[in-house]
């Protein structure tokens, strides 16, 4: 390979462009990564960094000029990058898929007209429609941004008319909305899945997912459901990744509810509920996703344990560095750091997957070991 050929471009820095970015170089692949931050995590181990905002246009061309190909690590990079570079090199996803998941509106829109069952929702544009939209879905609701909420960010729980007006009046700003009922959960899973520009689908199991205060605590893999509802799970997803037509690595997030399978959230992009793969499976979603990118032949996603991942939130740093030789002492464990700077609560730091002779058995190992962390 020439040295355009061999190198890939990423728009992210953050943890999930780390972790391609070693999986990318592991393979033989220089990664070019363009991040605004100078402290970028994905910096550490890329061939090069361009520390300039997304949408600098000389950093644009500089990237579709050296890069085969180029991909992004989160939905809420400027879909109008992604064009601009779509027309000197390869994008994958393109703009357009990634512009839908990016835009809340866009993504219910899209997936009702597609067949595909979510929760009651109702979209608010300004103040009368914010009003009828919350006696539409009814009470208790959430209440969303249509933009940049992630991990619990522009999300807001509402239990009463009052509530929801006093959100309003605080952050008139906030609108355009969507408005979702507050739906009973049996659980939560997610289905990842990538597909190739070639229309070929792999899937790694079917993950279920706690969250706490709207951050992913523990993933377990392969989720506790039927073999049927996994199923049409990863049918679903595969529906979604085709109407994109989404070429790379994508979550589906689903909830539960009353035993029906309800799509939440389309993440155009390896997933935190997918870090287990690094460990527990033959091909990880970050590898995938350089052979997608690449338009290499899939990996396969076979899982060879099961698995639980735990995320590891700034909050552990509060008593300065967490005692590592805690998870380091089980020999089942695989601690995962991500080379940030500053460790605020609520910042994803790392995480650990614990591998098990049963998902049970890793949960139990797994919850001891985050115990002994908090009580250090």
């Amino acid at each position: 390979m020439n040295r355009k050929e061999s190198t890939l471009g990423i728009l992210g820095g953050g943890q999930l462009g780390r972790m391609f970015t070693c999986a990318a170089r592991t393979m033989g692949y220089d990664v070019v990564v363009l991040d605004p931050d100078p402290e970028a995590p994905a910096a550490h181990f890329a061939t090069r960094h361009l520390c300039t905002p997304f949408t600098d246009a000389q950093a644009l061309n500089d990237l579709a000029r050296s890069c085969s190909a180029v991909t992004t690590e989160f939905e809420n990079v400027p879909a109008s990058s992604l064009d601009i570079l779509a027309s000197d090199t390869v994008v994958r996803p393109a703009a357009q898929a990634v512009a839908i998941a990016q835009n809340r509106i866009l993504e219910k829109t899209f997936l009702q007209e597609q067949g595909i069952a979510v929760g009651a929702f109702s979209v608010a544009r300004c103040r009368e429609s914010f009003r009828h939209g919350l006696t539409q879905v009814g009470l208790p609701a959430i209440i969303k941004t249509s933009r940049f909420g992630y991990d619990g960010k522009g999300q807001y729980r509402v239990d009463t008319l009052e509530q929801a007006n006093d959100i309003l009046e605080r952050e008139p700003a906030m609108l355009p909305v969507v408005i979702e009922a507050l739906l009973p959960l049996d659980l939560e899973i997610s289905v990842i899945l990538a597909r190739s520009a070639g229309d070929e689908l792999s899937f790694w199991p079917v993950a279920e997912n706690r969250h706490s205060q709207g951050i992913l605590d523990v993933t377990l893999a392969p989720a506790r459901v039927s073999g049927v509802l996994a199923g049409q799970a990863q049918d679903t997803a595969a529906t979604i990744a085709r109407q994109l037509d989404y070429v790379g690595v994508m979550a589906v997030e689903f909830f539960v509810s009353q035993g029906r399978l309800l799509v939440n959230e389309i993440a155009p992009r390896p997933h935190n509920s997918g870090h287990y793969t690094l460990d527990a499976c033959m091909t990880s979603q970050f590898e995938q996703q350089v052979r997608m990118l690449a338009g290499l032949p899939a990996g396969s996603t076979e899982q060879l344990r099961p698995a639980v991942m735990v995320n590891l939130l700034g909050d552990l740093w509060a008593e300065g560095t967490p005692p590592w030789a805690l998870l380091y002492a089980e020999p089942t464990l695989k601690l995962h750091l991500y080379g940030k700077q500053d460790p605020r609560p609520g910042r994803k730091m790392g995480h650990f997957t614990v591998l098990g002779t049963s998902v049970e058995q890793a949960l139990g190992t797994a919850e001891k070991l985050r115990h002994a962390l908090r009580q250090r």
